[in-house]
């Protein structure tokens, strides 16, 4: 049964809303918020509240840091070109209908596929199961997602409870190895390129610092032979120099080998320099290690998942636990302070209570209905159990306000959520309506809505709530008392819970010995002239208006001609 709301205190639930999705780190969480619809059921209520009792205290400081870090695990299928799977012609139809890679029922050349797969002995063999035919669509997104695989283990940690997550990481430790091969691999054009540049810087500085020292008579020696065409002499008198450039080549391919964990020959001996690699030798060599990469990354895959397969309905359960860990963080966040209301029967309670969108609001106590034995707040033997209650007082005193934090408790409570008091006592309704003063809506047209919403309130039976702010701005004093009064007169009559806040507390205390009329006052002025308000209700009190103070204000921030009438004016108020 879910509580009936008005467009006023509707938009008062999506505020509500709205501020607990703002605290919510994923995106998927604040769904978790549709399930908290509010509802009239007053056994919901109560299996909401347990819910809330029960998990918002798993929920520590800190571990917010850890849900940022959680992202969706997703096992993609994925059509793989890389591979090839031979089958017997009775498994054909079932092997295709997989949609993982090529089926043949024929043997193939092997070089046209870097893995060969099969299920009738020739190849790698396997079973007709994905996890067999490509596990590394499940390993590789888990290896992608560390991060949030930690995340998950350190979430468990905080609630005293393993993770799977944690189990997993241990088992894809062995994959760092290949990957790491993989990353080199993909950036072997780069890796080159880097190796040249170095090697020539290299074998320039030590071209540079050469120099070549004869005798004379190795010089005549030399020149003798080069006349004679007796070339060897060159190289042998430049053999030295020719050996640290090899060196060089040595070490550098050296080096590259193992990066790639394989031994390479990329660069020529017969040209030192500049050096180029050979960009067929580099080709060769990229294709022949990314062929071994996929069949060793293919049987770590297969082996990873083979063991770690029973655990993966596990973490689907902790991922989802996450936007649930993430929803109650908020809710614990937005609701810090609050209190669960009890459920009762006979109206609406509350101590201390506390408006949800002001900036260090000052706390207020009330009721409406019969009063609590426990609701011992000052003045409140001057209340009577009243369901019907008149609003009165300052301008800009906190009366609209107070009507907003009734509707706030409210709705929370109806969701069975903490409410923002220190106690309150609550009867599960079945509507509430909260009808705010619309500002500068007047004249027939703006009356006639407001009227006709006010009748449909007051339609029907059940458990209802009402509140109204300031009907009688939308009409002239003398009508509102009756309107207002004959409005009042029905909803007393049918048992309904209403406040309405009105300038005309004594006309209508006249005409209505059933409703209580309770004030908010103003004090008097601080020393920046700005008005004191008590914003704490009193109960059974008219509450005095203020515009003897307005007045008092204006008289003394005028001068000349105007602070005259102001003080003029003033004296009136005071014979």
């Amino acid at each position: 049964m879910k509580l009936k709301l008005n467009s006023e205190a509707r938009a008062i639930l999506r505020a509500i809303m709205e501020e607990i999705r703002r605290r919510t780190v994923l995106p998927e969480s604040s769904i978790l918020l549709e399930k908290f619809e509010p509802t009239s059921d007053p056994e919901e209520i109560r299996r909401r509240q347990e819910y809330f009792r029960e998990k918002l205290p798993l929920v520590k400081e800190g571990i917010g840091e850890y849900i940022a870090k959680v992202k969706p695990i997703r096992f993609r299928r994925e059509y793989l070109h890389d591979r090839v799977l031979i089958v017997d012609e009775s498994e054909f139809e079932r092997a295709s209908s997989l949609g993982l890679c090529e089926v043949s029922t024929e043997s193939v050349d092997p070089s046209e596929y870097p893995l060969v797969l099969s299920t009738v002995g020739y190849g790698i063999d396997v079973e007709l199961s994905p996890a067999q035919i490509a596990p590394e669509l499940y390993v590789l997104p888990l290896w992608e997602n560390r991060e949030t695989l930690e995340a998950l283990a350190r979430i468990g940690e905080s609630l005293g409870r393993k993770s799977v997550a944690r189990e997993i990481l241990r088992e894809l430790a062995p994959l760092k190895e290949v990957m790491e091969r993989r990353r080199v691999l993909e950036s072997l054009d780069e890796l080159v390129a880097e190796k040249e540049r170095e090697l020539n810087e290299k074998i320039s500085e030590k071209l540079e610092r050469f120099s070549l020292t004869l005798t004379g008579k190795e010089l005549v020696e030399f020149l003798s032979e080069l006349r004679a065409g007796n070339y060897d002499a060159i190289f042998r008198h430049f053999g030295g120099i020719e050996g640290e450039i090899l060196d060089l080549i040595n070490e550098a391919e050296s080096e590259l080998g193992e990066r790639l964990g394989v031994a390479v020959e990329l660069f020529p001996r017969d040209e030192m320099y500049p050096v180029r690699a050979a960009p067929e030798r580099v080709e060769a060599l990229y294709q022949e290690l990314k062929r071994e990469l996929k069949v060793e990354l293919y049987l770590k895959s297969r082996g990873i998942l083979e063991r770690i397969a029973h655990l993966l309905p596990g973490l689907k359960k902790e991922l989802e636990s996450v936007k649930e860990l993430d929803f109650l963080r908020a809710v614990k966040d937005f609701t810090r302070g609050f209190s669960f209301p009890e459920l009762w029967s006979g109206g609406i309670a509350f101590v201390n209570g506390r408006h949800l969108f002001i900036e260090n609001p000052q706390p207020v106590s009330y009721v409406v209905g019969t009063k609590p034995a426990n609701f011992s707040v000052p003045g409140s033997e001057n209340i009577a159990d009243e369901r019907v209650v008149i609003l009165t007082g300052a301008n800009s005193g906190g009366k609209t306000s107070l009507l907003e934090l009734i509707t706030q408790i409210e709705v929370l409570f109806h969701m069975g959520f903490p409410v923002p008091a220190e106690r309150a006592w609550l009867e599960p309704l079945d509507e509430v309506f909260f009808f705010r003063r619309k500002k500068s809506v007047y004249g027939a047209g703006a009356f006639e809505t407001a009227l006709r919403s006010f009748v449909r309130a007051l339609r029907g039976e059940g458990r209802k709530l009402i509140l109204i702010d300031e009907f009688e701005a939308i009409t002239e004093p003398g009508a509102a008392v009756k309107i207002i009064g004959e409005l009042l007169r029905i909803a007393h009559g049918k048992g309904f819970y209403v406040v309405i806040v009105s300038h005309l507390g004594e006309d209508l205390k006249k005409e209505l010995p059933f409703a209580r009329v309770d004030g908010i006052e103003a004090k008097g002025l601080d020393e920046s002239l700005n008005l004191i308000v008590d914003r704490q209700p009193r109960f059974g009190r008219i509450g005095r208006s203020t515009p003897e103070l307005i007045v008092e204000r204006l008289a003394r921030k005028r001068r000349g001609a105007e602070r005259e009438i102001f003080e003029r004016i003033l004296r009136a108020f005071r014979p």
